[in-house]
């Protein structure tokens, strides 16, 4: 079950890099809020296919649930009640408003993890088939 898996790392990297790019140079109303959310959730995702061989709907699914918690943390205004409204990264990474929005970033996000890994998978067996 735990294993490194380079390729999943890899992508990690690079969507965590994105993710850096978006929060520094993207000060609009639709990449920033909305596509930084979509990916966000594909990064966790790849992080975690990064060190664990899970399957990837389950995998998906723990995700989305997980990011659905986070968000629902953000409506009861979390980092207030654990009295982190001062720390910055706090705010940054658990985040402090709720938007309905966010969910179906998410969403999005999550469907397209698994749009992706269905072209994967196929690809794999049609190469595996050519030999």
């Amino acid at each position: 079950m735990v294993r490194f898996n380079k390729i999943y790392f890899i992508l990690s990297v690079l969507l965590f890099v994105t993710e850096i790019l978006i929060a520094k140079f993207a000060h609009d109303r639709i990449v920033r809020p909305y596509i930084g959310d979509v990916l966000v959730v594909m990064l966790i995702y790849c992080f975690i296919r990064s060190f664990f061989n899970t399957p990837p709907f389950k995998t998906a699914a723990g995700v989305l649930i997980f990011s659905y918690l986070i968000e629902l943390l953000q409506y009861f205004n979390i980092v207030t009640i654990l009295g982190l409204q001062q720390h910055r990264w706090a705010r940054i990474i658990i985040g402090t408003s709720f938007a309905w929005i966010d969910l179906l970033a998410y969403t999005i996000g999550i469907a397209l993890v698994i749009y992706l890994e269905k072209i994967k998978n196929s690809w794999i067996l049609k190469m595996g088939t050519m030999k």
